[in-house]
């Protein structure tokens, strides 16, 4: 299984500071995880509250916005799931949205944006109040308030783009950069929605749902954990199931994966994305991977693989139990347990990067309960 997208998410959000990224259907559980994880990074990323606030509250009416305004399928298509990402460009946050449209409703949708594009402050709330005393919305233009009142917090134009997908529907992304009155906005961010829609087109391929790209150590993995169980389906003990393949993961990560001398030694990069295919999960992790260890690695999930399900079993309690071997060679217990609490082989895909280090993608399967 071909599992190179991995790499090129990983190093796509790498070049554009992106961390985290949610594609799917916005319930409350997901917003509220989105705000967590956004404020936690405010945090440590040591910002003055004027602007922690300024971006929280753009955040929530830009959720808000997609959650009113996001397809409502009985059946889910992949296509009609709303996105959401958060990076940090130079000084800025940078927040975009996307969610389908109908193609009728576009012409009004853009001529009311390049409007409030040319008002002022000033300007943006006399049309605000205007508009809310006088309920002049139809349905057409039902998202207009939303967007009136992300232009009035963020204290910048609106960037937007529709992009067509089929007969009746496009899609909208919406881009909201929040701006303090000493900042200044030379730079222009049309072009970032190139990326945006190249990484978009991966994760309706593949159906991901969830990346968070990291850094990750002990304290991260926490804080992810944390959030990961209210954007997921199933009951008390499916998810437990679940978190265990993922902590396995990324400890995975954590334990040995290898960080290049322009990385960060204080965590190790990599990422990690939850997806589907068909009735399963799919849950996978990249790293970078030292050559040297490339041979032992390919040997152990091979091994592992081809062992019937009696012989996992065998195979991981005399392992567990020898205590001949030194812990820190019991490392393969985690591809045994991956491999049992799945019940699918680890499939695995290795990139060279230079004669040093190589990317290393695996991916583990589990049904949907």
């Amino acid at each position: 299984m071909y599992l190179d997208f991995v790499k090129t998410l990983f190093f796509l959000m790498q070049d554009h500071n992106l961390g985290y990224i949610y594609k799917g259907i916005f319930t409350p559980e997901v917003t509220d995880t989105v705000l967590f994880l956004t404020e936690n990074k405010l945090e440590k990323q040591e910002e003055s509250s004027k602007l922690k606030k300024r971006v929280y509250h753009i955040l929530v009416e830009a959720l808000q916005n997609v959650v009113r305004h996001q397809a409502k399928d009985e059946k889910r298509n992949p296509f009609h799931d709303s996105l959401f990402l958060i990076q940090k460009i130079e000084n800025r946050y940078v927040i975009t949205t996307g969610n389908i449209v109908k193609t009728e409703n576009i012409p009004f949708l853009q001529a009311f944006i390049d409007k409030i594009n040319t008002l002022s402050k000033e300007e943006l709330k006399e049309y605000y109040m205007k508009i809310l005393e006088e309920g002049t919305f139809s349905e057409k233009g039902g998202a207009g308030l939303g967007l009136l009142d992300i232009a009035r917090k963020s204290g910048n134009k609106l960037l937007y783009k529709f992009v067509p997908f089929s007969k009746d529907h496009s899609y909208f992304y919406l881009c909201v950069i929040p701006t303090l009155e000493d900042q200044q906005t030379e730079r222009s961010y049309e072009n970032d929605f190139r990326f945006v829609e190249l990484i978009h087109s991966i994760l309706n391929k593949e159906d991901i749902s969830i990346i968070n790209n990291g850094p990750f150590n002990q304290e991260n993995l926490i804080t992810f954990l944390n959030s990961l169980e209210g954007q997921m389906l199933g009951n008390v003990g499916y998810k437990k199931k679940v978190f265990y393949i993922v902590i396995e993961m990324i400890q995975n990560i954590i334990k040995h994966g290898y960080i290049p001398d322009n990385y960060d030694k204080t965590s190790v990069p990599g990422i990690f994305l939850l997806g589907q295919i068909d009735d399963k999960y799919r849950i996978l992790t990249g790293n970078f991977i030292e050559n040297n260890d490339l041979v032992a690695l390919k040997q152990k999930i091979d091994r592992v693989n081809n062992m019937s399900s009696k012989e996992l079993e065998d195979y991981y309690n005399d392992f567990l139990f020898n205590f001949g071997i030194d812990d820190s060679k019991k490392s393969g217990l985690g591809m045994i347990d991956i491999r049992i609490k799945s019940k699918h082989p680890i499939y695995y895909d290795i990139l060279p990067i230079n004669n040093q280090y190589s990317f290393l993608s695996l991916q583990s399967l589990i049904y949907i309960e």
